[in-house]
């Protein structure tokens, strides 16, 4: 039976869609893996959302299915995706994970893997806070938290601006929005993924 990985992301100006994207395509290079992308469901007017440029940049990934609290319990590992706010996760994410309390209620997450990545306007705008703050509702869920190891090198690179850590890929937007994943920021999502769905292959043999 198939490894069930789920990407559960919030993504304003695309930048998560891309993370997201390239988390999948490294779960992908697992064998027995499948993985479904969902978004959360947004909470600004669409007046907001058109003053700011974020209406025409969100119709690159409208075709991507917003989630539902219940379907989380379909999935082997669940990888989520959320841009910083104030140094936490933003509201549209909150929003969602607030409603998953009958979950939690039940113990319907308790085992599952749980990952989180994240994207900033600035380089030391909040990345490792976001996906910390984030491990603690994964935690009360019960979830196993996996990052990103040192093995990958690539978070430690010095020659360039980059983001990355061991507690989650991350990417650095700019303050509007122009600038663009780099490729080193996307193939450290690729090692998350594949990372995320190799032990969760190995936890599901085991099982």
């Amino acid at each position: 039976m198939a490894t069930k990985i789920q990407i559960v992301f919030y993504s304003m100006y695309g930048h998560l869609y891309q993370m997201a994207e390239a988390v999948a395509a490294g779960a992908r290079e697992v064998a027995d893996t499948e993985v479904t992308l969902y978004q959360v469901a947004e909470l600004m007017p669409d007046e907001v959302l058109e003053k700011s440029g974020a209406k025409f940049a969100r119709a690159a990934f409208a075709h991507i299915p917003v989630i539902a609290p219940e379907q989380l319990v379909d999935a082997d590992a669940i990888i989520f995706g959320a841009p910083t706010r104030f140094g936490n996760m933003c509201a549209q994410m909150r929003n969602f994970l607030d409603q998953t309390g009958g979950l939690w209620a039940r113990g319907a997450l308790i085992g599952k893997i749980g990952s989180v990545f994240t994207s900033t306007a600035s380089q030391h705008g909040g990345q490792e806070t976001t996906l910390t703050s984030f491990h603690t509702t994964l935690l009360h869920h019960g979830m196993v938290i996996v990052g990103v190891p040192y093995s990958d090198a690539r978070q430690m690179i010095l020659t360039e601006i980059s983001g990355g850590s061991p507690y989650g890929a991350s990417t650095i937007a700019a303050g509007d929005g122009s600038r663009q994943p780099s490729e080193n920021e996307l193939a450290i999502a690729r090692f998350q993924g594949k990372h995320v769905a190799t032990i969760a292959s190995r936890l599901k043999g085991q099982g």
